[in-house]
């Protein structure tokens, strides 16, 4: 096992490099007769994009995505799906000086220090455009899942750097995130970051933050206690996106200021169904979906490569000052919700192919 798969039933397995000739992904798993076209998948694509805005990378990069099996006459055929992006604006140029030293808090050094060797070129399998791919894959994952069960995803900024959005996880659409370039739906925080980030990048420097998902309608009973937990899965998801270095869900690292008797959410009949009255579960209890909306919440550090000069040391260990060249976002946040949702699909998809295996129509 080298790292490069993901999932069970619904699995898969992510190629390519960011200044490669092409990226990509295959599935493996995906049931037949699902309909399926580029442009389904495009549009969540279109959202992860670099240059969408000038407070990310200005990298221009169309992602155009093309399949190359997998479907047949617009729908999935149950053979793997592979699906190709090739690269068009890239400049190994720009990282000639960083093929001979080590970004602080990058993974250039332990990139050599584990395989020997490092394509320093946007990074290499390191880059954040390697998330393309799953993005590419997390869109067919949410087809079948709202296909079946309506379920809806939606990610959003909850945070940058100490400006925290005001947000009612329940309320929040699709279209209220589009509206900001910052996919942060709360009007008046979404504009200090704006601020903020702009000013970060003005100085060369970086800023990280805090991205909240909300996903509603999913069926309950998905996960497979004991190492398969539901939460397990999402946060192995989410800590596998680049420069994530936390996860929590429901109330997180908030309950630990509660009672037992407040954090309990206490169950109740709803609409025939029966329910939680609170939600701190975040939508799973026991490593199982109840049916309540899954909530969680994904921290990002700041950007480690940035313009300022910093002191790092080169591949022969000679200490050095280094300002990274280069087009890199200043904070990643705005372009990783699309990331965020497509990751939380997969790892949906999957379980519920694992739930039917097991179950079969009764699940249904």
């Amino acid at each position: 096992m080298t790292g490069n798969s993901f999932g069970q039933l619904f699995r898969i397995t992510n190629f390519g490099e960011s200044h490669g000739k092409a990226i990509g992904i295959v599935i493996d798993g995906c049931p037949p007769m699902l309909e399926l076209g580029a442009k389904d998948i495009q549009k969540f694509l279109d959202r992860r994009a670099p240059g969408q805005s000038e407070v990310t990378t200005q990298r221009q990069e169309p992602d155009k995505v093309e399949i190359i099996s997998g479907v047949f006459s617009g729908k999935t055929t149950g053979t793997p799906i592979c699906m190709i992006i090739f690269n068009k604006d890239f400049k190994p140029a720009d990282y000639r000086e960083i093929s001979q030293a080590f970004r602080p808090s990058h993974s250039d050094f332990t990139y050599q220090k584990k395989y020997g060797i490092r394509d320093p070129s946007g990074g290499g399998r390191s880059s954040a455009r390697m998330t393309a791919g799953n993005v590419a894959a997390g869109a067919v994952a949410f087809k079948l899942l709202n296909q079946r069960f309506k379920t809806e995803i939606t990610a959003y900024v909850k945070r940058v750097k100490d400006i925290v959005a005001d947000i009612n996880p329940g309320n929040v659409s699709q279209k209220d995130v589009e509206s900001s370039i910052v996919r942060c739906p709360d009007k008046n925080a979404a504009k200090a970051m704006i601020e903020l980030i702009e000013s970060a990048k003005n100085s060369g420097d970086s800023v990280g933050g805090v991205i909240e998902c909300v996903i509603k309608n999913v069926p309950a009973g998905l996960g497979d206690p004991i190492f398969d937990k539901l939460e397990a899965d999402l946060a192995k998801a989410m800590l596998s996106i680049n420069a994530t270095k936390g996860f929590e869900i429901g109330s997180g690292f908030e309950g630990i200021k509660m009672f037992g008797s407040e954090h309990n959410d206490t169950f109740i009949i709803k609409n025939k169904k029966i329910a939680t009255k609170t939600n701190h579960s975040g939508g799973i209890q026991g490593g199982i979906s109840n049916g309540m909306p899954i909530i969680f919440r994904v921290a990002f550090k700041p950007t480690s490569t940035i313009q300022k000069k910093q002191q790092t040391v080169d591949i022969k260990g000679k200490s050095m000052k280094l300002a990274a060249k280069g087009r890199h976002d200043p904070c990643v946040l705005p372009r990783a919700v699309p990331i965020v949702e497509s990751m939380a699909a997969l790892v949906l998809c999957d379980h519920y192919l694992r739930q039917r295996a097991q179950c079969g129509d009764k699940f249904d």
